[in-house]
């Protein structure tokens, strides 16, 4: 058995509450703001050996680029964590958090939720991400390609699937129902939000169309030139009623013309409305 080791409070501080072996921590130093690829490596393995020593920690896996050899100089460092019971997951999540605040001068974090999975994510002051995964024994597993499994052992699991279309298609419409409301209401800004909102969801329909990532935007950049290069017209570029009505309109165009590639009855359907919706976008 493994002897159990607390995470946090492993490094004595300086006067002034500055963490010893921390040089960016300090606010009068000047800092690089961009990592090094070796740098984010160094952090990576002492990650890995600190989750080794941890005894909560059953199992371990790097997710994300990294998993399929896809890291480049501007990846984040990706990594879940087995625990071997969900009632211990709090405090091991708070353990590892004041380790990354105490050695690694995290600057803030952010935890997203994934059924029963929490994602702790890390800013560093070198502007890398950290990204810790925390899920019990019986849920641990690869939900995605991107999961390499380092020690331990991982459950099956149902693999995420993409966005179904028909749920994009709703979002676009609703997206430019609020769109024509706003700028009818004189909200420019909110306007904005919502044409861009429309301009997402046709993106990722396009993504689903030529079988790439359509979540957060992964795959929009390997879509071809012939697809992207007419929604450029859908971007706002100043905010006037006269740009908003414009943007909405090759926005609302483009969701006509990927509605009609996967359902041409459906997009004859909404074509009259949607085009109604544009032309009445007036404030």
């Amino acid at each position: 058995m493994r002897e159990h080791r607390r995470c946090g409070a492993l490094d004595a501080k300086a006067p002034g509450g500055v963490p010893r072996g921390v040089p960016w921590a300090d606010p009068r130093r000047t800092i690089r703001t961009m990592y090094a690829a070796a740098e984010r490596e160094r952090l990576r393995s002492d990650l890995i050996a600190m989750a080794r020593d941890d005894p909560r920690v059953v199992a371990a896996a790097i997710t994300g680029s990294a998993a399929v050899g896809r890291e480049d100089r501007w990846s984040d460092i990706d990594l879940a964590f087995s625990v071997q019971t969900a009632a211990e997951i709090p405090d091991t999540i708070a353990d590892w958090t004041a380790r990354m605040n105490e050695r690694y001068g995290a600057l803030d974090h952010l935890d997203v939720a994934a059924g029963a999975w929490i994602y702790r994510v890390f800013l560093l002051p070198s502007t890398l991400q950290v990204d810790l995964a925390f899920a019990p024994a019986d849920e641990f597993g690869a939900s995605a390609p991107t999961f390499r499994l380092l020690f331990g052992s991982a459950a099956e699991q149902t693999h995420v699937p993409p966005p179904a279309p028909q749920q994009l298609i709703g979002w676009g419409w609703l997206y430019a129902l609020h769109a024509r409301s706003c700028i009818s209401r004189g909200k420019r800004w909110q306007a904005e939000y919502m044409i861009s909102g429309i301009r997402d969801q046709v993106l990722a329909l396009a993504c689903l169309r030529h079988g790439l990532p359509a979540v957060q935007g992964r795959g929009m950049d390997a879509l071809p030139g012939e697809v992207t290069a007419p929604l450029e017209a859908a971007l706002v570029r100043r905010l006037a009623t006269d740009e908003l009505t414009r943007a909405m309109r090759a926005a609302v165009e483009g969701l006509l013309a990927e509605i009609r590639a996967i359902d041409a009855t459906l997009a004859t359907r909404l074509q009259n409305v949607l085009m109604e919706l544009a032309a009445t976008a007036t404030s």
